[in-house]
């Protein structure tokens, strides 16, 4: 039975999931959907790309995952199927697909060349169903495009590092549901970077010097639980996708609050990480 997902903005008010859905079950009677989800803000790419790349590994062989953020067709915005890591993408070529294939190099990509014989002002609806069920149904990609090497790359993912390797500056890529704020570093740089020196991460007027790997590592399970006080504290980890966060200890954003709001921080600002100088030893010739 095919498994297709749909990742998208549209939120779930207006009718537009419920006719994506619509279409499919139309051309396929036997199919399961999956929502990964229609909360994206509107047209996100970078929100879109870590959503994708810390999802879809979830899925089994063959999934189908139909994207639609910042879809309408355009000379510079054109649509493309991607099968890669063996699952197949189908999305805008506008980066969204880049924090995947960074790592893992597509296997065939095709420009979408099926728009001249559907009139279409709502592709996901009328173009990518089309192409996901023609997938579905073990379909050649040669079929509803022409193959291409490369695809648009999204530039603002990756954190630069400075020349001689001691700043790491990045930026908030995702802002999640309990006010966490998610940088574009990821735990493996931090490392090839850091190479165990002390640090300081800045964000705005923040300042940690400590990377956690859970939350709760910030407690002290030696103090009774009558006097620990950690509800609200801050804290930078490693989050389980493996990007460094930036964390109020069991935020709540209706009552404690979240990083986003209480440090103020916010999409596209700067997070940045200050290694200690290497202090090579000096030698002096003995007479």
């Amino acid at each position: 039975m095919p498994l297709i997902t749909l990742t998208t903005d549209f939120g779930t008010k207006d009718h537009f999931v419920g006719a994506v859905k619509g279409a499919i079950y139309s051309e396929l009677s036997e199919v399961t959907i999956v929502d990964i989800t229609h909360n994206i803000s509107p047209f996100n790419i970078t929100e879109t790309a870590y959503i994708l790349k810390n999802s879809y590994r979830s899925f089994p062989e063959n999934t189908i995952h139909i994207i639609g953020v910042d879809s309408e067709l355009s000379p510079e915005n054109k649509h493309i199927a991607i099968a890669l890591d063996k699952q197949y993408f189908i999305c805008p070529d506008n980066g969204i697909i880049s924090m995947i294939a960074s790592e893992i190099k597509p296997s065939k990509i095709v420009e979408i060349n099926i728009h001249e014989h559907i009139n279409s002002s709502f592709p996901v609806l009328d173009i990518f169903v089309k192409v996901a069920s023609h997938i579905a149904r073990g379909g050649n990609l040669n079929i509803i495009g022409k193959e291409i090497s490369d695809f648009k790359k999204l530039v603002e993912i990756q954190p630069k590092v400075n020349q001689d390797q001691s700043i790491i500056k990045g930026g908030v890529i995702y802002i999640d549901n309990y006010g966490n704020v998610i940088t574009n570093i990821n735990e493996k740089l931090f490392h090839a970077i850091g190479k165990g020196r002390n640090f300081t991460i800045t964000a705005k007027r923040n300042q940690f010097d400590k990377v956690y790997k859970k939350y709760n590592e910030i407690i002290d399970f030696s103090v009774s639980t009558e006097k620990r006080q950690y509800d609200g504290d801050k804290l930078a980890l490693f989050n389980a996708a493996g990007f460094l966060e930036i964390a109020i200890y069991r935020s709540n954003l209706d009552t404690v609050g979240g990083a986003s709001t209480l440090l103020a921080l916010n999409y596209r600002d700067t997070i940045t990480i200050e290694f200690e100088e290497i202090v090579k030893p000096e030698f002096i010739t003995i007479p």
